[in-house]
């Protein structure tokens, strides 16, 4: 039973010496890679580096005790360094509070909001956000989380909460671009590129086995803050105007109480809510990407609670909110973790850097954290989504092309919500007009099948309709119009069987509907019928009045239906036959 509460005494229990040897070189690489990346995503959010490194200790721990996940890497990530920007951003700037402390509320209140999810058991929420609308918003914060990055590798102030804004004032700014800040943003940013694609192949074709050659990739936004930050010390640039990270507090993070301000925190209300969202939905992925290899299973709500525990845990320690990274986690699998300890370990790590090291990165330039952003989040925008989402799915693509749209023309949080507010619209669409179809009997057989797909024999006596949705209020009246009026227009139609294969729940309206459609069509002479109902949609239509208002039966199977109703072309078309009035219909 504490297993369930406490997932870590499971994985504690069962731990060994070759878990500790996969989990110690796991953490050596993710230390040294999420090092710079710390850095950089704290400045991307508005905050003091040093927040970064205090962001990816503590939250590793509070997610190591309540996590499903034995490869999933906790700590700043771009996406949500982006929101978490916009969000405190809008509250700083009425001069209520400072950034830090709009920071640690935004953290704590991402915390509950994701503790409370994960007490409720409310993991299945997250499939309410379409992969469209997620690949979309990720996409276009990468775009714009690159752009806003250029102004660091430029060296010119520049600022904007959207493409156009930033676009605008980069251009007007530059002409001030400083010459020794443009080169080392330009060199570490291709460096980082080449290194992402070329240098791991490069070193297995001499001679390193796979793991080194991945570790030695992985840390090569550590080689360019090295080498720019001697370049910067001996060429004496931060002289000629290269902006450097500059002083960072030594020490482990303190302790620190978020503020509890209730004007505050309804003002951060929407933010944390979607910060939420966004960080578990990107976060439960990962963990189920990494788990399928290795035949692992992840639980969601799980997952809330150690989110949950991450975030509370960054808001009491000078963080901000967190959750699981993409390219950290893949390492850290990649690596060899075999359980969250790893993480903790990993914390180890960043806390000796901050104890012992922040005097190093005094004169790291903020162009090289800036090259190290540009390349971590273009990496995860995809354009060609758009062209194959567009080949399968127009509302799909509708709803991406325009959350693309709204995040790169108005910002990340109404980004997000038009492309969650149309994704409900269009699945209201969808399941309002949903697919139906006629069907007949497939000659020889017991099988029935859509008339326009197949070749097939229909009764002249019997419409049978099988309709591939749940009925409920927004497609109801849709379908006891669309039903009516096929029944009538054919004057030799007795009967009108729906196929209910497909239905998964009728709710009060859709049952209401179907009441009056018998109602209807018997005043026409025509007898309503059901087949093929599922269980669990026939115990609750036996707990109401609807069985007595049927003027029909309901079958088992729509063969047993139409045997009953017309058994004589029933027979003959099992024969292959066709009787008089009834017809073969198929698509040519």
């Amino acid at each position: 039973m504490i297993e369930r509460v406490l997932p870590c005494i499971g994985w504690l229990r069962r731990y060994d010496a070759e878990a500790f040897h996969g989990d110690a070189l796991a953490a050596v690489i993710v230390t040294i890679m999420l090092i710079p990346q710390s850095l950089a995503y704290a400045l991307l959010a508005g905050l003091p580096p040093e927040v970064g490194l205090y962001a990816s200790m503590l939250p590793l721990a509070g997610y190591a005790l309540f996590g499903s996940s034995n490869a999933l890497a906790v700590g700043p990530v771009a996406v949500v360094s982006l929101m978490t920007a916009a969000a405190i951003g809008n509250v700083a700037a009425n001069g209520n509070v400072d950034y830090a402390s709009a920071a640690l509320a935004l953290a704590l209140m991402s915390g509950v909001f994701l503790l409370a999810m994960g007490l409720l058991r409310l993991g299945f929420l997250a499939s309410l956000l379409s992969h469209s609308v997620i690949s979309g918003f990720i996409t276009a914060s990468g775009l714009l989380i690159a752009t806003s990055q250029l102004k660091h590798i430029l060296g010119v102030s520049a600022s904007g909460h959207n493409m156009l804004e930033l676009v605008q004032s980069l251009i007007a700014h530059a002409g001030e671009a400083n010459v020794p800040t443009l080169v080392i943003g330009v060199l570490a940013t291709a460096f980082l590129f080449w290194v992402r694609a070329k240098l791991k192949p490069m070193l297995k074709s001499l001679g390193f086995g796979p793991v080194m050659a991945d570790a030695l990739a992985k840390a090569g936004p550590v080689a360019a803050v090295i080498v720019t930050i001697l370049a910067v010390e001996f060429l004496g640039l931060d002289g000629d105007g290269v902006k450097v990270v500059g002083a960072i507090p030594q020490g482990l993070p303190p302790f620190s109480v978020p503020p509890v301000d209730i004007d505050l925190w309804r003002e951060l209300m929407p933010s944390a809510i979607l910060i939420s969202i966004i960080g578990f939905v990107e976060s439960v992925s990962v963990a189920q990407t990494l788990a399928a290899k290795r035949r692992e299973r992840i639980y969601p709500n799980r997952e809330l609670l150690g989110l949950g525990a991450a975030n509370v845990a960054a808001a009491v320690s000078g963080g901000y909110p967190v959750t699981g990274g993409f390219a950290r986690s893949v390492v850290n699998f990649d690596a060899g973790a075999r359980t969250p300890l790893a993480g903790v370990m990993t914390a180890v790590g960043i806390g000796l850097t901050a104890m012992f090291l922040t005097p190093l990165f005094h004169q790291l330039p903020k162009a090289t954290l800036a090259a190290t952003i540009v390349v971590a989040v273009l990496s995860l925008v995809d354009l060609g989504a758009l062209r194959r989402t567009w080949n399968y799915s127009k509302m799909d693509f509708a709803a991406m092309a325009a959350t693309i749209v709204m995040v790169l023309g108005m910002g990340v949080e109404i980004g997000i919500i038009t492309g969650v507010g149309l994704s409900l619209v269009l699945f209201l669409g969808r399941t309002a007009r949903p697919h139906f179809a006629v069907v007949g009997q497939v000659p020889g057989t017991h099988h029935f099948r859509n008339v326009k797909r197949h070749e097939v024999i229909t009764s002249g006596k019997v419409l049978s309709v099988r309709v591939d949705e749940s009925l409920y209020f927004a497609n109801s009246r849709w379908l006891e119009d669309m039903l009516y009026d096929m029944a009538i227009s054919s004057p030799t139609v007795k009967h009108v069987v729906l196929i209910c294969s497909a239905v998964n729940a009728i709710d009060s309206s859709a049952l209401e509907g179907l009441e009056g459609l018998s109602d209807r069509l018997d005043a026409a002479g025509v007898t309503f019928h059901l087949s093929e109902v599922k269980g669990p949609v026939m115990d609750k239509l036996k707990k109401t009045e609807f069985l007595a208002h049927l003027t029909g039966a309901i079958f088992l199977s729509q063969h047993d239906a139409m045997a009953a109703l017309d058994p004589e072309a029933t027979a003959a078309a099992e024969k292959g036959e066709r009787l008089p009035g009834s017809r073969s219909r198929h698509t040519a």
